[in-house]
């Protein structure tokens, strides 16, 4: 069962396009890429990094402004680019010293697939791609980047009893001051 596996977990792998986005792609006259991400999700990012998960990003895509948002949540272990998943996931484990057992992996298509057939446990958003569903362990009722990861990822953090923040902080360093 999908929150039996989440008492083990250390470390957290998200993609980026279509988890912590809805997979659209916005893009300007001058070529900038924009994205949306959602609040909620990021606040369930920052706190599991405060609670002491190890959080990284593996994508595809090279958009610079996701360096600076995942930054902007304390998540500094971010591969832009990537095409094999799987040595960028072999690297994460042998850098904290973590077994595949220990992560929890959220994808929603393809590319994610080898990684999520040996991590410890894998989650998808609910718009994700049918090969990724069949080898997910928990598929969020939420779509990608409207929550989905929010939603995993406060199991993730109640399971551990680490979700509630007595001190929580509306304060976010993307957002510059008025």
């Amino acid at each position: 069962m999908f929150l039996d596996k989440l008492h083990h977990i250390k470390g957290i792998i998200l993609d980026i396009d279509g988890v912590l986005t809805d997979a659209t792609v916005l893009v300007t006259e001058t070529g900038e890429q924009l994205r949306r991400f959602n609040v909620r999700d990021g606040y369930a990012m920052q706190l599991a990094v405060k609670r002491g998960f190890k959080v990284c990003s593996i994508s595809g895509g090279k958009s610079k402004s996701v360096v600076l948002r995942l930054n902007s949540l304390g998540i500094t272990d971010i591969h832009l680019g990537i095409d094999k998943k799987l040595d960028v996931f072999n690297s994460f484990l042998e850098q904290h010293a973590l077994n595949a057992g220990e992560v929890l992996y959220i994808g929603d298509d393809i590319p994610d697939v080898p990684v999520m057939k040996i991590a410890g446990a894998a989650a998808c958003p609910a718009d994700a791609a049918e090969e990724v569903k069949a080898v997910s362990m928990y598929i969020s009722p939420k779509v990608g980047g409207a929550g989905c990861v929010r939603d995993i990822l406060e199991k993730l953090l109640k399971v551990q009893r680490k979700w509630f923040d007595a001190e929580p902080s509306a304060h976010d360093d993307s957002i510059p001051s008025a």
